[in-house]
């Protein structure tokens, strides 16, 4: 299995649950500060210095994820500014015309296809081997996906959003050769626009068909769809050719987990324990509590624990305990099923016994 590569060797209980996280992570205050300074034509901070402080914000949060003890390692993605903006940034036929609204206070740099897209720079290549060098875990790379790109972007080049997207697939599956070259095995996929647009499920599908091309069978691949209804996508995203799901169920107090029970979850899942819209960490129980929610969807073999979705808006010391006290609970409720007091597929009320 994919999974089994990232257990570490030194990892003290019979069963494994792989922990790690979604991606986005908050940035260090002074990174911000750096990104101002760089913006700031009067500044003398230039590219240089920039690139500088990127480099040391990936190398804190990187080793902080490990100082949380988690199996799988990402870099919070310091050097991203946002999921569609940054990769739209290096694709040929993408052009900015101001930022959009999305929702509340927030904005974005909606890209605008205005021609024929193209690969032009490496997306995530150089990220992702200052990241392997600096970490002593192995690493995941998260992506966006080529729907969501398609999706949140203006079309203004192709006759409908779904050729864009199959474009734009092509793409996407040239940046993870690239990867797959540079060592990467783990690859998440983020796909959230699916759950906006659940009956495009057949082009995401197609879309992940075309990204997956020629990809080798130890390299772990993960599709990511937080939010929406998840039983209008569900068991049709089992055909996708992906070994992983992740899904957000913390959030809605897991409300949507009998969706996955019939039919049998047949990949491997990946369950938000924690709440990345809540700036409260929870309490190492009451994630133990989550985790054995989630095995009653699939045995610990198939079963990975993360946060719900990105914690980049949280507070940093929040989004550290809640990693922190996931670990914990992780290695506790292996414990658990070690002595054979919790097994999979029991009810909560029989775990809780």
């Amino acid at each position: 299995m994919t999974r089994d590569q990232f257990r570490p060797p030194e990892h003290d209980n019979e069963h494994f649950l792989l922990t790690t996280v979604v991606g986005s992570y908050p940035k260090p205050k002074w990174l911000h500060r750096a990104r101002d300074m760089w913006n700031d034509d009067e500044n003398s901070f230039d590219d240089d210095d920039f690139e500088e402080a990127k480099d040391d914000a990936s190398r804190l949060i990187t080793k902080e994820h490990e100082r949380a003890g988690l199996d799988v390692v990402v870099d919070g993605e310091m050097r991203r500014n946002e999921m569609v903006e940054y990769f739209a940034h290096r694709i040929d036929g993408c052009e900015f015309n101001g930022p959009v609204k999305v929702w509340g206070h927030n904005y974005f740099d909606k890209p605008s296809v205005v021609d024929e897209v193209e690969y032009d720079e490496e997306w995530l290549i150089s990220e992702y081997e200052f990241t392997a060098a600096v970490a002593d875990r192995p690493v995941k790379v998260p992506i966006t996906g080529p729907y969501t790109l398609a999706n949140w972007s203006f079309n203004e080049a192709y006759e409908t959003d779904e050729e864009l997207a199959y474009e734009l697939a092509e793409l996407v599956n040239e940046e993870i050769e690239g990867l797959v070259e540079a060592g990467a095995r783990y690859i998440q996929i983020d796909e959230p626009a699916l759950a906006t647009t659940p009956d495009d499920h057949a082009i995401v599908g197609e879309c992940l068909e075309r990204i997956t091309a020629d990809v080798p069978d130890d390299v772990r691949l993960c599709l990511h769809v937080c939010y929406g209804d998840y039983s209008r996508i569900y068991p049709e995203i089992l055909d996708f050719p992906v070994d992983e799901f992740d899904i957000e169920l913390c959030n809605k107090d897991y409300e949507q987990l009998d969706v996955f029970l019939d039919p049998e979850f047949t990949k491997d899942l990946a369950v938000g324990v924690v709440d990345a819209h809540v700036g409260e960490v929870e309490s190492v129980e009451e994630i133990e509590s989550n985790i054995r929610k989630a095995l009653e969807i699939v045995p610990p073999e198939q079963l990975t624990i993360s946060p719900d979705c990105g914690l980049k808006l949280l507070p940093r010391e929040v989004a550290y305990g809640k990693m922190e006290n996931l670990v914990q609970a992780a290695r506790n409720v292996e414990a658990d099923l070690d002595a054979g007091e919790i097994s999979a597929g029991q009810s909560q009320a029989v775990a809780d016994d």
